[in-house]
């Protein structure tokens, strides 16, 4: 069935998108900490066991990503959301049972984190198909900074909260509150609008193809797609292993380290706000040069300066983050047709992440031998470099925001 929305309507529909999103961060951001002491404690845990937990969890979302944008243009990105959801409100609802029960295995926490997997991996290409729907075109971008702010605010609150409720009670807790948020999210999402999408009888392998060729098609989006890529392996991958280890030397421990992060997740709340009823133009050429920002808090690392310094960077950084993030979420979301936003969504996410595992794993041996201060100076100039040779190609220098009375969106 196919609803007509008027503008003040659309304001008030992505409302319960931002509800299920929040708590739904919230819960997955209390889940790290809540699994990973679960499996240190059952029989047969210990580090290995957590480590093949945690590969297990982003090998799945990497295989499903793509098959999530096909679904998603396919059948609804509100569809493919509400099914995500509820395989992730499963697989935390069968972990609580098994960590409460007392009865959990390592194999079982495994295969529910493959499940968990799947279902975020069915989940991201369809929340930025689905927001154009919700609101008109002129606030596309408020919309964006609204969820994006959900982000910082869960990641400071969720491992927070998790750590004094492990402490208090139990994992298995934890983890069934975890269900909890999902469930939450799947009734504010079955309570959105939906409209008809039309059916295609090509197969999946085409229809990958065709976003593909759509995805190429575009130099503006696949160079700062692949940018974002190598950012994350180059910069921000060392950053999360070495950082921890350099607040243990000399910064004060994971205290301080907690500081950098809450820090940064500040600064993405204000960065937010911060965007609020803007619709800037060259959306396109701000997010690009916004992404500078990351760089801050690891040359402060890489320069040896006080915790005070580094924390100040990286409430930068999280302003940088939540501008570069929110705009080339709307760029996409205005200039991309919508029949294949879900497939370009995913190829996006894919080409982002993809290289963050690898980066991840070669962050502690390479700094084993060039030492973690140049490692961190190579990112930084990298970023730097990276930001002005994107700035540099014709197409992303050029861009600019479709006129927003030739958009026509739709909810799905």
């Amino acid at each position: 069935m196919t609803y007509a929305i008027s503008s003040s309507r659309r304001l008030r529909t992505h409302q319960p998108c931002l509800l299920g999103q929040t708590t739904s961060l919230l819960g997955s951001g209390m889940n790290t900490i809540a699994t990973t002491f679960a499996v240190l404690r059952l029989p047969g845990g210990g580090v290995d066991a957590v480590g093949a937990v945690m590969a297990a969890r982003v090998l799945a979302v990497l295989v499903v990503l793509l098959l999530g944008g096909v679904f998603t243009d396919r059948w609804g990105a509100r569809t493919v959301m509400l099914a995500a959801d509820a395989l992730r409100f499963g697989s935390q609802a069968a972990l609580a049972l098994l960590l409460l029960t007392g009865s959990a295995r390592v194999w079982e926490v495994v295969v529910l984190a493959v499940l968990l997997g799947m279902g975020e991996g069915g989940f991201m290409p369809g929340l930025s198909a689905l927001v154009p729907g919700l609101v008109p075109p002129e606030e596309l971008a408020s919309a964006n900074a609204l969820l994006g702010m959900a982000r910082p605010v869960t990641s400071i609150l969720g491992p927070g909260l998790a750590g004094l409720l492990v402490a208090a009670f139990d994992p298995g807790t934890v983890v069934a509150l975890d269900a909890v948020s999902y469930g939450m999210s799947v009734v504010a999402l079955a309570g959105l609008p939906v409209a008809r999408v039309p059916g295609s009888g090509r197969d999946v392998l085409s229809e990958l193809g065709r976003g593909w060729r759509e995805f190429t098609s575009r130099t503006w989006l696949w160079v700062t797609t692949l940018h974002i890529g190598l950012f994350n392996f180059f910069l921000w991958a060392p950053f999360l292993v070495l950082g921890p280890s350099i607040a243990e030397q000399r910064l004060g421990g994971a205290r301080a380290w907690g500081l950098v992060l809450a820090s940064e997740g500040i600064g993405a709340i204000l960065g937010g706000l911060l965007l609020l009823g803007r619709n800037p133009r060259r959306g396109l050429n701000w997010s690009v040069a916004a992404s500078v920002g990351w760089a801050a808090p690891v040359a402060a690392l890489a320069m040896r300066l006080p915790l005070a310094c580094v924390a100040v960077a990286a409430f930068v950084a999280g302003i940088g983050a939540a501008v570069c993030t929110t705009l080339a979420a709307t760029v996409i979301q205005r200039d991309v047709p919508a029949e294949v936003r879900g497939r370009i969504g995913a190829f996006d996410s894919l080409g982002a992440f993809a290289l963050g595992p690898l980066g991840l794993a070669l962050a502690g041996p390479v700094s084993g031998v060039v030492g973690a201060e140049w490692l961190l100076a190579f990112g930084v100039l990298w970023q730097v470099t990276a930001v002005g040779a994107v700035l540099a190609v014709p197409s992303v220098r050029r861009h600019e925001a479709t006129p927003l009375e030739d958009k026509r969106v739709a909810v799905h």
